[in-house]
């Protein structure tokens, strides 16, 4: 608890400084068609996350609470996707060099992994061994950018590492791994001091230094932990599913309409949900509200009952498709609407 309360302390006295630095010098980000704030505000205020998580590792290291190759493998593919997040905060950089550095981070984590347990998803074969290797690497990759695409709105992508990393660290712990329960832990309390100057109306924004991070470092976790508890992989995919279902069922659906689904849109659920609201504060309690009341029990059940995890798993993803599909995730709309901030 002592921990956990030093490094929300630091992490919001570091946003906090953070904010100062980017507002004195004028690095704001300013309203345009595809934003869904109406002031300009600092963005970056996910380096604090970054640098207080990492520090965490570090001392949980030294203490000889994780393995070497775990913090290796958060530190090294974190800090590549974290510096390539701050230049395209401050420059904008092309789709591509980002994804390149992603697709190294996840092969480095998968490297620093080792030998993958194949029994994860039921395969013993060397064919089923490399194809849930693929399957993982995409995953990882995925999961880096879908945090990114997912914050576009107020306090959203902070309050999901909160939750994801709390009720994931309490899942961990639950199944005899309290050094990675810890890890989890750690991350939410540097998401949470972020958070206190991101709630709607943000004061600073995450940008894609802090955004990308989330994504990898919740990918990473829940890869080593599933390592040594096979069993934990389908809790950890219930616990992200709010995120994975919007950003991927937009994604499809700008795909097939033959969209330019590569490039900066307004049409995740989320952000429809915020016009139609008029508020970003409701979207993100109604995000919390499904993490809290639907996904956390159902991940709790799932490891409760691992024979019935997938069904589980599915019957999570179900009506947050539905709801989706409700708010016509992928489907573009006037772009005059900007949705003033709480």
């Amino acid at each position: 608890m002592r921990l956990f309360i030093l490094l929300f302390a630091a992490s919001a006295l570091i946003t906090a400084g953070v904010r100062m630095v980017l507002v004195r010098h004028g690095l704001m980000d300013l309203p345009n068609s595809r934003s869904s704030h109406a002031v300009p505000v600092p963005r970056g205020g996910g380096a604090a996350i970054v640098v207080v998580f990492l520090s965490a590792v570090f001392w949980i290291l030294l203490r000889h609470g994780i393995a070497a190759r775990l913090a290796w493998a958060l530190v090294g593919g974190g800090l590549a996707i974290s510096i390539a997040g701050l230049l395209d905060d401050r420059f904008r950089l092309p789709p591509w060099p980002r994804l390149a550095v992603h697709s190294l981070a996840a092969a480095w984590a998968l490297w620093c992994l080792g030998s993958m347990q194949p029994s994860q998803f039921g395969n013993s074969d060397s064919l089923g061994s490399w194809a849930s290797r693929a399957a993982e690497f995409a995953g990882l990759v995925w999961l880096t950018n879908l945090f990114n695409f997912m914050d576009g709105i107020d306090g959203l992508a902070g309050m999901e590492a909160v939750c994801v990393s709390i009720f994931g660290g309490i899942l961990l712990f639950r199944d005899g791994l309290p050094s990675y329960s810890q890890l989890s832990w750690s991350l939410a309390a540097a998401s949470l001091g972020f958070l206190l100057w991101n709630w709607p109306p943000a004061k600073i924004f995450m940008g894609d230094v802090g955004s990308g991070f989330l994504g990898f470092t919740l990918g990473t976790l829940a890869l080593f932990s599933s390592n040594s508890s096979p069993g934990l992989i389908w809790p950890w995919l219930i616990l992200l599913a709010a995120f994975f279902v919007d950003a991927t069922v937009t994604l499809l659906r700008r795909m097939f309409s033959r969209a330019r689904w590569y490039e900066a849109h307004r049409s995740h659920a989320y952000q429809h949900a915020a016009q139609a609201w008029a508020s970003h504060r409701k979207v993100t309690l109604a995000v919390a509200a499904i993490n809290i009341g639907w996904l956390f029990p159902l991940a709790w059940a799932a490891c409760r009952f691992p024979q019935a995890a997938p069904a589980l798993a599915a019957a999570a993803v179900v009506p947050l498709v539905y709801i989706t599909l409700q708010f016509e995730a992928g489907r573009e709309r006037p772009t005059s609407d900007v949705v003033l901030q709480d």
